[in-house]
């Protein structure tokens, strides 16, 4: 009888081991799937807000460009040096040490013409290189070296194209003279501050 006993309580923890482990198992498997899970969607979350973020940033960078640009288009006679002391303002390393040669033209074009001009920024997009554009003779043309004053303090530069068209009624003349720019703006993060770090008109 005692046998007997013995040999049924070995048996009820075998049978108690085995569920135990099944169970055991099917919890360890669980768990880390579990875990898994959450590690997913942390890392997708994670991706999804970095990819918002940068969306802003790129937003706040066109818009500085367009409005950088509206000021320019939108210069006439009347308004010319406080719209050429508002871009200066506004500008930051060689364009900025070098804004007066770098703008002349545009002044010496207004004051000559006396002009009246309305204009508006028709697209602004952001401008991303994945193959070095083809220079006359055939050989890519390298990207210009990076402005050693300006990548002291900006942690970050975009390029940034612009299309704009402005009206301009020159005096004495009665058919209004239609302008149109496309420009290659550098737009640099100084300490939070979007500022635009290089002018390029595109012919």
């Amino acid at each position: 009888m005692r046998e007997e006993l013995t040999d049924e309580r070995a048996d009820a923890d075998e049978s108690t081991d085995r569920v135990f482990t099944g169970f055991g198992v099917a919890s360890a498997v669980l768990a880390a799937l579990s875990v898994a899970a959450v590690v997913l969607a942390v890392v997708i979350w994670t991706g999804h807000r970095e990819d918002a973020d940068e969306r802003a940033y790129q937003t706040r960078v066109m818009q500085a460009a367009a409005d950088w640009t509206g000021v320019l288009v939108n210069m006439n006679k009347d308004t010319v040096d406080a719209s050429m002391q508002r871009l200066h303002e506004n500008t930051i390393g060689d364009l900025n040490a070098d804004f007066d040669s770098a703008v002349e033209p545009y002044r010496q074009l207004v004051q000559r013409l006396q002009t009246r001009t309305t204009g508006q920024v028709d697209s602004v997009s952001m401008e991303s290189l994945h193959h070095a554009a083809p220079g006359p003779d055939g050989g890519s043309v390298p990207s210009p070296p990076p402005d050693p004053q300006l990548s002291a303090f900006a942690t970050r530069t975009d390029t940034v194209l612009v299309v704009a068209t402005s009206l301009s009624e020159n005096v004495g003349n009665k058919e209004p003279q239609t302008v149109r720019w496309t420009l290659r703006l550098d737009v640099s993060d100084v300490d939070g501050k979007l500022m635009i770090s290089r002018l390029e008109p595109i012919r």
